[in-house]
């Protein structure tokens, strides 16, 4: 098998258009990534404050970068690490398959079913206006819910499977939210990897 795959579903929608790749890498490298990410990045936990109340983040994360520039949501702060040769390897695949250049990406650990990340959208100014957004999934399957500000009846969700590519484009960050929501359901651990642009000051 072919380490990626040209098989993709564009799914264009009012103010967005999403692409998704369910075999971007094939089942062994996928694993392999999986395993590596698990042991070498650098995990952490922050706290995280939403209405005036203060919690653990649920689910851990870490940033890495070919610059220095910071990322900033919901009151935290992230200050890059440097991009290991792994990570530089799929960094370089998915600006191919995007056909964008990253500086940055966001990685996020979901230990179970309780890790989540609630509604919110990518659209943070150090983004810019219309960001561009690939992410990559390892690990179990979990389910991305996404709906239109306005639009109402646009509500969608879909499988993000291991070694799937999603790539976000156009004013999605802008019109959408989207979200991870908890699962009751007994589900293994999955790392995801959102590739954004970030420029240095």
């Amino acid at each position: 098998m072919d380490l990626f795959s040209e098989e993709k579903t564009i799914l264009k929608l009012p103010d967005a258009e999403l692409i998704y790749i369910p075999n971007f890498l094939n089942q062994q490298n996928a694993y392999r990534y999986f395993k590596y990410l698990k042991q070498n990045v650098n995990w952490q936990q922050d706290d995280i404050t939403i209405f005036g109340k203060t919690y653990n983040q649920p689910r851990l994360t870490a940033l890495y970068a070919v610059n220095k520039a910071t990322y900033s949501y919901s009151n935290i702060t992230m200050h890059p690490n440097d991009f290991t040769t792994e990570l530089l390897d799929l960094k370089l695949a998915v600006d191919t398959e995007a056909q964008h250049k990253f500086t940055t990406v966001l990685l996020n650990l979901y230990r179970d079913g309780n890790d989540s990340n609630g509604w919110h959208a990518d659209n943070e100014k150090e983004l810019g206006e219309q960001p561009t957004i690939a992410s990559l999934s390892l690990g179990a399957t979990r389910t991305f819910h996404f709906k239109h500000r306005i639009l109402k009846a646009e509500r969608h969700k879909m499988d993000l499977e291991h070694g799937s590519l999603l790539i976000m484009k156009g004013a999605m960050q802008k019109y959408w939210l989207h979200q991870i929501p908890k699962t009751r359901k007994i589900i293994g651990e999955r790392i995801n990897l959102t590739f954004r642009t970030i420029k240095s000051l």
